[in-house]
C-alpha cells in the first residue's frame, strides 16, 4: 500500500510529503518504520517508530518529540493494530537541503 506523510512528527527520517511503500502484514522488529491505527479513531493512520513490542503490543514513538500535534505510545500506550511495515520511501526521489 501507498502512505503519504503529514506532519512532522517523523522529522529528520521522514518529511511531510514523502511518500511511503509499506507492506501489509510484514514482521515488525525494533527500529522499524510501521503504520499503524491511531487508537480511539481507527480510521486514521499513523506512521512511527516500532520501539518494542510487549504483552500489550507495540511501543510506537515518533521520532520528533517536539513537533507540535505529534501523538504516539507516550499519549495511547501500546498498540496492537499495525497495518504494515514501511519499506521504502519513493518520492520524492531526491530531497533538497
Amino acid at each position: 500500500m501507498r502512505v503519504r506523510v503529514e506532519g512532522d512528527s517523523m522529522r529528520p527520517a521522514l518529511v511531510p510529503g514523502d511518500w511511503l511503500l509499506v507492506r501489509r502484514g510484514a514482521t515488525v522488529h525494533p527500529g522499524d518504520l510501521v503504520v499503524a491505527r491511531l487508537p480511539g479513531d481507527p480510521e486514521q493512520l499513523i506512521v512511527k517508530r516500532a520501539q518494542w513490542h510487549g504483552q500489550d503490543g507495540w511501543w510506537l514513538e515518533s521520532d520528533n518529540q517536539r513537533a507540535g500535534g505529534r501523538r504516539d505510545s507516550w499519549d495511547f500506550g501500546p498498540v496492537q493494530d499495525i497495518v504494515g511495515r514501511v519499506v521504502l520511501r519513493y518520492w520524492p526521489l531526491l530531497r533538497r537541503r
